[in-house]
């Protein structure tokens, strides 16, 4: 290395001592270079003392020593240029080798959608323009949505009333009056509709509440339709049953908030399920914000459902509703979800509508009120139009929940895989009933020869005998929570899951007077839903396990189909027992989960009547039946055969009797208690043995 290159001085005596000072350099370059470069590396720039200490170690000059150190700044100094030189040189073409692919991409794309061609520069400049105009349209909604908001919460509390929100909404949607569903008074529920978890007399909003329920809507209002946008990572595939269902960790990262409940118990259920029905979007958004027809819609699901107050009923681009609804599984194992929420619906385009659905605590205020151990997050449903006559639905069910103790081990599977309320079950109830609802117009029923024949195949008639059906299944599903009866715990506790009794007097005219035995059991069959489905509906077996038919074949006398499976259809059966002029009428219907048979005892004048087209609702029925659906468990079984023994069913049974007794039910006769709890335990031990079903207990 040359120390002298790069040293300062000038003329022909600077560089003759240079050379001198090199020569004697190299003449002790090994040693010398080597403490001079593992100094370096510690100090780059030693000042004049350190260059001294290395002049008496090295014997060299401290001049050689100072140019030493000065040529090895400057060569690192070059190096490092030249490093950066080639980095930048071969970033620059990279990005060239990128531009000139992206040109060409350019030149070649394609609508993901449609697979179709690109605009071109002029095809790109109408899609910003366009763009640019929502981006503003988007503002301005912003700014009314702030604006009216601040004004809201901004009024006295004497002027703040239930004012329509319809200039913060918008007013594209048709169809006034819907939203006037009469508001939620507990003075006109009967006494047999009444819940524990509302033990007052009356019941308003605080108008301090308002401005909060309004941010609560539109904050939730936000939260869905971004649920409904994004998919990975935040929606992922079940491993075990394919369902989509929230990851939590990127769930919590976007939507922050703080549990509801505060026991460890508590769990989150999150599904989510989209599917095609056949019902116009604008139909479908008018039922749900008609809490009866809400309930209608649901009648496997939603037991009770009430509207507490409206607070926008002006146009549904902005429809608010304050709702309470309490939902059941269908089997008296299982605690009915009891919910006060927020219902509010948005018209996003003129063909797709958002509703929301968010629990809001309406009772806080009250001592005495137990609290509800279940808690709605925004949950809800996207329904576009597709302008045939049907509609697009996404359903979103997203829940905190405090059950475990109140859950039959029976039914914890089902339940706690978001089956028994999920999404999935939602949508799949909704197809049903708008199936059933398309059928009630038009189709021919087959009649055998009966003095029936003939009548049953006017249309009146058949809406008018679907609607008595309709009461008969909405009047099964009540009864099968015996929430709110007496209950004879002496009588429960058996095989399975235990016969329950209770016993409630009868609610008016839609029930024969006096005192009624309710009676009711589940269990697990290692059979599908649909096989055993298929062996309750078999006519010629059921003489075998059906106590009441006394042996007696039974044979179904017309029909009419509700459906596209022969299955699902509403049946005019001879009668169980052998009375003159008494018939059966029953409903059987089957979907993608489960399954159920219920059935009343009529007689042909009441029948008559109603095929007549006369007013059903006085005909006084108790029905009974049978509900089916999976155990939750069939996703440890996939490629499974049917026959597999580890396939099965929950199945219950209930069975409704009349007692004619005292006036207060502690004059009821044990007698007829023990006769009913009887004939459900003899149905369903000879229901196993029809089955070839042995337990091995």
């Amino acid at each position: 290395m040359d120390l002298a290159h790069g040293g300062s001085g000038s003329g022909d005596e600077e560089a003759s001592n240079s050379r001198k000072d090199q020569k004697q350099y190299h003449r002790h370059s090994t040693e010398q270079i080597e403490r001079l470069e593992s100094f370096y590396k510690e100090c780059p720039n030693p000042d004049e003392a350190q260059r001294q200490q290395l002049s008496r170690e090295l014997g060299l000059e401290p001049r050689q020593i100072k140019f030493w150190f000065q040529n090895k700044r400057t060569q690192k100094k070059v190096q490092n240029e030249r490093a950066d030189s080639n980095a930048l040189r071969s970033e620059n073409e990279r990005l060239i080798c990128e531009n000139r692919a992206m040109q060409e991409a350019l030149r070649n794309i394609t609508c993901p959608s449609c697979n179709g061609a690109g605009g071109g520069k002029e095809g790109n400049q109408q899609n910003l323009q366009r763009l640019r105009m929502e981006n503003i349209r988007l503002k301005e909604e912003h700014e009314k949505t702030i604006n009216f908001v601040s004004n809201y919460v901004g009024k006295s509390t004497n002027t703040l009333g239930t004012e329509s929100f319809s200039n913060m909404l918008g007013s594209n949607f048709p169809g006034d009056g819907i939203g006037t569903t009469t508001p939620f008074d507990l003075r006109q529920i009967p006494h047999h509709l009444e819940t524990p978890i509302l033990p007052y007399h009356s019941f308003g909003i605080n108008e301090m509440d308002k401005p909060t329920i309004v941010e609560t809507a539109v904050a939730a209002m936000d939260e869905l339709v971004e649920l409904l946008r994004i998919k990975d990572p935040v929606w992922i595939v079940s491993p075990t049953d394919g369902r989509y269902m929230l990851h939590r960790d990127s769930y919590d990262k976007l939507f922050p908030k703080t549990n509801h409940f505060k026991s460890t118990s508590v769990r989150v259920e999150s599904s989510k399920d989209s599917a095609e029905v056949a019902m116009a979007a604008k139909q479908i958004v008018q039922m749900l914000l008609d809490s009866n027809k809400w309930r209608d819609m649901f009648p496997n699901i939603v037991t009770k459902a009430r509207t507490i107050e409206v607070l926008d009923s002006g146009n549904f681009g902005g429809s608010l509703h304050l709702m309470y609804e309490k939902m059941h599984v269908l089997s008296p194992l299982v605690a009915p979800r009891e919910y006060f929420f927020i219902r509010y619906c948005r018209q996003l385009s003129p063909s797709t509508w958002v509703m929301v659905d968010v629990s809001f605590d309406f009772i806080k205020q009250l001592q005495d009120a137990p609290p509800t151990r279940s808690w709605k997050l925004p949950s809800g449903c996207m329904i576009e139009d597709m302008s045939n006559g049907k509609s697009t639905i996404t359903w979103i069910e997203h829940v905190q929940v405090d059950d475990k103790l109140s859950t039959h081990r029976l039914y914890r599977d089902l339940v706690c895989s978001s089956q028994a309320y999920g999404a999935k079950r939602w949508i799949a109830t909704l197809q049903r009933m708008f199936e059933r609802l398309a059928f009630s117009v038009g189709l021919n029923t087959a009649t055998p020869k009966h003095e029936l024949e003939g009548v049953i195949d006017s249309l009146e008639g058949r809406r008018n005998l679907m609607r008595l059906s309709h009461r008969m299944i909405k009047n099964y599903f009540e009864v099968l929570s015996m929430s709110d009866k007496h209950d004879f715990y002496h009588l429960s506790e058996m095989t399975n899951s235990g016969v329950r009794v209770s016993v409630r007097k009868s609610n008016g005219p839609g029930e024969p007077e006096g005192f009624i035995v309710n009676a009711a059991t589940s269990l697990w069959l290692p059979f599908s839903y649909e096989n055993l489905f298929n062996f309750l509906r078999d006519e010629k077996k059921r003489a075998q396990w059906d106590v009441l038919a006394n042996g007696n074949p039974v044979k179904a006398i017309a029909r009419i189909s509700t459906g596209s499976d022969p299955r699902n259809c509403i049946s005019i059966v001879q009668p169980f027992v052998p009375e003159e002029n008494l018939l059966m009428l029953e409903e059987s219907s089957i979907d993608s989960l489960g399954a159920i048979i219920v059935y009343v005892p009529i007689h042909l004048p009441a029948i008559t009547s109603a095929i007549n087209g006369e007013d059903t609702t006085k005909i006084p029925i108790l029905p009974s039946g049978y509900v089916i659906s999976t155990d939750g468990r069939t996703d440890k079984r996939i490629g499974t055969s049917s026959s597999s023994s580890t396939i099965g069913s929950l199945l219950t049974v209930a069975y409704q009797i009349l007692v004619h007794c005292g006036s207060t039910s502690k004059q009821l006769d044990m007698e007829s208690v023990a006769t009913v709890h009887s004939l459900i335990s003899s149905t369903v031990q000879k229901m196993k043995v029809a089955l070839d079903y042995c337990e091995s207990d």
